[in-house]
């Protein structure tokens, strides 16, 4: 089922001499159908305990009971339902496929809703059903439209050996896409232990790279291994400065993008884009801006605090004496009989030999090294309608001219697009109104997916409506 007359991103695509490849929309689970597969994998029991999970939640809570326990209000209305037939495409695959040429897009590579918080769960036996189920789900039922369409598989990652075993099930599937979550909650031992109820509020984040008890290199290596690239669409919500009890709005607000910096931050200072040079990582929904500014941070930070440089912020470089008698002949009153101290007060302590390189895991030789170990591997999701994209492409203001991967993902299914037909036309607007060029629209609405989604798996779009135009772009890579 179509419209009558094309759409603006019909008429646009037509005039364009690349595909159009959409790298974040989203499928809305037809829950009846995809609770057969949940049930299949697990049982009744897994069954019973999925529609129990949420226990007594924010909507059943007055507003003392709210306050008292900080619940956070849950995103609500998150679904579009004005255009009927935008809601039905989302739940439904073969109108999904039908409709691509009318919304103007070649291909689309498809994410969950309610499957975005599956790797997220702290039920071990049921977070891997879950994940299970979906991949199960999709595949039987996307399957057929694989010439246009893919759809993700939901990978668990609280341990490595999890994630690996999802990987491997999802390639027998024929799923070419991980979605793995930016991070994993995990107790605090010292509190855990002395005070079990508490285990599940005083949390820390595990972003894989930095810091975790567990070594996720050969979760790493499986992806390169099976081809997949990764790509993360946590929440934010619920983090500290993204808990309001009552405005879901000021919850919303940036927070896919703080989720996907933990991870950005994590693989690149972790090492994991040194030691996997093949890996391929994108970060959905939360636009370019963190990814550029990520960027130009560290280096800054380098810069300052590299271990060739390091070395002038020592403690041992002063000399004590010469600051004794600048406070005892400037000081006066405020330090008067107070300077026994002053090695303490001029913050005179060490640090152990270990922690002092901040970049150690990275091997950083040249500030340029940075470039080699971002750019390539970190792709982030932009939205239709964000002003903030042009960034990406400016080339003046991004260190060593570089250009961040931005790709388009218009969230298709979502509330953020009122109709599906606009969404790529919209994209477009910023080479209208001359802030982008073409070729960074082509690089943005293409280019840049292909070296994403095939960067680990040349075959990804074999078979495929843009099989011939994206390995000519993997050839001229």
């Amino acid at each position: 089922m179509t419209t009558t007359s094309p759409s603006a991103s019909a008429k646009l695509r037509a005039r364009l001499d690349h595909p159009i490849i959409d790298g974040d929309s989203h499928v809305v689970e037809f829950m009846p159908a995809f609770m057969d597969f949940l049930k299949e994998v697990g049982g009744s029991e897994i069954e019973d305990r999925f529609t129990a999970r949420f226990g007594r939640n924010w909507y059943q809570m007055d507003w003392d009971e709210r306050r008292r326990t900080r619940t956070m209000v849950p995103p609500w209305w998150a679904l579009p339902t004005e255009n009927t037939l935008d809601r039905a495409t989302a739940m439904l695959p073969r109108l999904y496929y039908e409709r691509l040429d009318e919304v103007g897009m070649d291909f689309v590579v498809l994410y969950p809703t309610v499957g975005l918080g599956f790797p997220h769960l702290d039920d071990d036996e049921l977070r891997v059903a879950c994940c299970r189920a979906f991949n199960e789900f999709t595949a039987a039922y996307y399957g057929e439209y694989s010439d246009r369409m893919t759809v993700a598989a939901v990978i668990p990652l609280h341990t490595p050996q999890e994630g690996i075993a999802e990987l491997e099930h999802a390639k027998s599937l024929g799923l070419k896409v991980a979605q793995i979550p930016a991070y994993v909650r995990r107790p605090v031992a010292a509190i855990a232990e002395q005070y079990p109820e508490l285990a599940s509020q005083v949390t820390w984040l595990d972003s894989f790279g930095i810091d975790s008890d567990h070594d996720y290199d050969p979760f790493w290596a499986k992806c390169v291994e099976l081809g997949f690239p990764a790509a993360s669409h946590s929440s934010g919500m619920g983090l500290d400065d993204r808990r309001s009890i009552s405005n879901y709005m000021y919850n919303h607000m940036g927070h896919f993008a703080a989720a996907g910096e933990i991870l950005c931050k994590s693989l690149l200072m972790g090492g994991v884009t040194r030691r996997f040079p093949e890996l391929r990582v994108a970060l959905l929904e939360g636009g370019v801006a963190h990814g550029c500014r990520l960027y130009a941070d560290i280096i800054a930070r380098w810069e300052k605090r590299g271990v060739d440089v390091l070395d002038r912020l020592d403690p041992a470089n002063l000399d004590i004496e010469l600051a004794r008698q600048l406070f005892e002949e400037y000081g006066g009153s405020m330090v008067e009989g107070k300077l026994d101290g002053l090695e303490g007060a001029l913050g005179l302590r060490g640090i152990e030999e270990g922690v002092r390189d901040n970049f150690a895991a990275m091997e950083i030789t040249r500030a340029e090294d940075f470039r080699d170990l971002f750019i390539p591997h970190f792709y982030f999701g932009c939205e239709a309608d964000d002003p903030v994209t042009a960034w990406a492409f400016d080339s003046e203001v991004n260190p060593f001219g570089a250009k961040i991967r931005a790709i388009m993902s218009t969230d298709l299914g979502h509330w953020d697009v009122p109709d599906m037909r606009d969404a790529v036309a919209e994209a477009y607007e910023p080479v209208e109104q001359g802030v982008i060029s073409p070729e960074d629209f082509r690089d943005f609405a293409f280019t840049n997916q292909v070296t994403l989604y095939a960067g680990t798996n040349p075959d990804f779009f074999q078979g495929t409506r843009v099989e011939d135009a994206a390995a000519a772009v993997l050839d001229n890579a």
